[in-house]
């Protein structure tokens, strides 16, 4: 049931095309009339994709005001460049008066804010994959049909264009490839033989009094041991979730994978921690490896400076043997409300934001591989350490596709690993797999 992800960076890499400047229409109440404007053209796809006119017709359908909110990641990096983003896109239509807002929204919880009140919710929002499905059960997204500028379904890898529709039709714009994690470290300190391995890696930190981190006790890394040792946890068609971590007949079980992740955080170099406390750590100098995402590069590059470096997340002892860590990798998208009171104008900012050259700008500033195919094969994107690492640990990576009751078990479960203060370790696996596989509520 797993999928396991080809290297999305490299494939992006190898399957660059020219792409032509084209656009689609918005589906917005008052402008639903006249989409294409003059120079309307059908795509492969069979979305519709207009010329310059449908954006002509916009501006001067347009009175008043043009109100609308993004949320996006509450990082400085991702603030700081959608800041300038917007600031291009309404220098791009001067003769239209804006007043957009820029909220910072935590990704993880962009589907649960949005559901609260998706009336009152932002115009567009950045989500991760894994919350597409019931954005759309919802009737909150507005569908991609049509668009002005360029069309995501050819810019984009088709993986992530894949990721963003819900039964052939996409839902959201595709804006990044590298909703993953694997493990930073600062090279001053560790080897590439130190960073193969757990064992390796916490014995040299040990030896000169540093530490490394990871936030073993978080549900979307702890899944990272117990993938890579074979067992399994996904998300069913009804919203319920599969899992076996408990299991008792498999090459490794559960107990096994238990006790080894125990066995980790024994580690006096061990510090299970969030991403902004580690970075915090690695600046003051005391964290020389953290098992991170591509969201904290500009802090680990910073940190670590020339001895800044990436690489895939390391192995860890199951029954004396060495096994490779698994993780969750996705995506991440821009979606426009269905409620949105300036749809057409949302959507047009939306693929604003997640064009080529904006993409790359998002990549430059944050350290996130793009979605957009030719934004990916650039210099400055292909040749990150980070992007590299993401790639190389994509091989071992599965698509996130969780039910909701999956995280509060899970992270349970996780901080009871982390402390080692439990006598049945089965009994712990058995009650952590029935509040995760719990039936959904109807």
């Amino acid at each position: 049931m797993k999928k396991k992800l080809v290297s999305m960076l490299l494939v992006a890499g190898m399957m660059i095309s020219m792409l032509a400047g084209c656009g689609q229409s918005p589906s917005d109440t008052e402008q639903k009339g006249d989409v294409s404007g003059d120079n309307t053209v059908v795509s492969g796809n069979d979305t519709v994709v207009a010329g310059n006119g449908a954006i002509d017709n916009l501006v001067a359908a347009t009175e008043g005001t043009v109100e609308l909110t993004l949320w996006c990641s509450e990082t400085e990096a991702y603030q700081t460049v959608m800041k300038k983003l917007v600031a291009d896109f309404e220098a791009t239509y001067p003769d239209v008066d804006f007043n957009i807002t820029i909220g910072a929204e935590s990704e993880a919880n962009c589907k649960d804010d949005v559901l609260a009140d998706v009336e009152s919710a932002a115009d567009l929002f950045v989500f991760p994959d894994d919350q597409l499905l019931d954005l759309v059960t919802a009737g909150a997204l507005q569908s991609v049909d049509a668009t002005y500028t360029y069309n995501p379904a050819e810019a984009n890898a088709q993986s992530t264009v894949d990721a963003a529709s819900v039964d052939g039709k996409l839902y959201a714009y595709p804006l990044t490839a590298s909703n993953g994690y694997f493990l930073f470290y600062n090279k001053n300190y560790l080897s590439e033989e130190d960073v193969a391995s757990w064992d390796n890696l916490l014995a040299a930190a040990e030896k000169q009094g540093k530490t490394v981190g990871m936030e073993v006790s978080g549900a979307w890394y702890l899944y990272s041991f117990f993938a890579g040792a074979g067992l399994e946890m996904y998300r069913n068609e009804d919203g319920s979730n599969t899992c076996n971590w408990n299991a008792t007949d498999t090459k490794y079980t559960g107990a096994d994978v238990a006790k080894a992740v125990t066995e980790i955080c024994k580690s006096k170099a061990l510090v299970n921690c969030v991403n902004e406390d580690a970075q915090a750590f690695a600046l003051n100098g005391e964290m020389i490896a953290d098992v991170n995402g591509t969201w904290a590069t500009p802090g680990f590059k910073e940190a670590y400076g020339d001895g800044y470096a990436a690489v895939k997340l390391p192995t860890f002892t199951v029954n004396g043997e060495q096994v490779q860590m698994g993780s969750f990798a996705g995506y991440k998208f821009v979606g426009v409300n269905a409620h949105s009171k300036n749809t057409g104008w949302a959507m047009l900012l939306a693929e604003f934001i997640t064009n080529e050259n904006s993409q790359k700008q998002i990549g430059v500033a944050t350290g996130e591989g793009p979605a957009n195919l030719v934004a990916a094969s650039s210099e400055e994107i292909a040749s990150a350490p980070a992007l590299a690492a993401l790639s190389e640990q994509s091989e071992f990576a599965d698509i996130q596709r969780v039910g909701d009751s999956y995280w509060g078990p899970a992270a349970t479960l996780g901080e009871t690993l982390v402390e080692g203060n439990y006598e049945d370790v089965q009994k712990l696996l058995d009650d952590a797999v029935a509040g995760i596989t719990q039936p959904v509520a109807q």
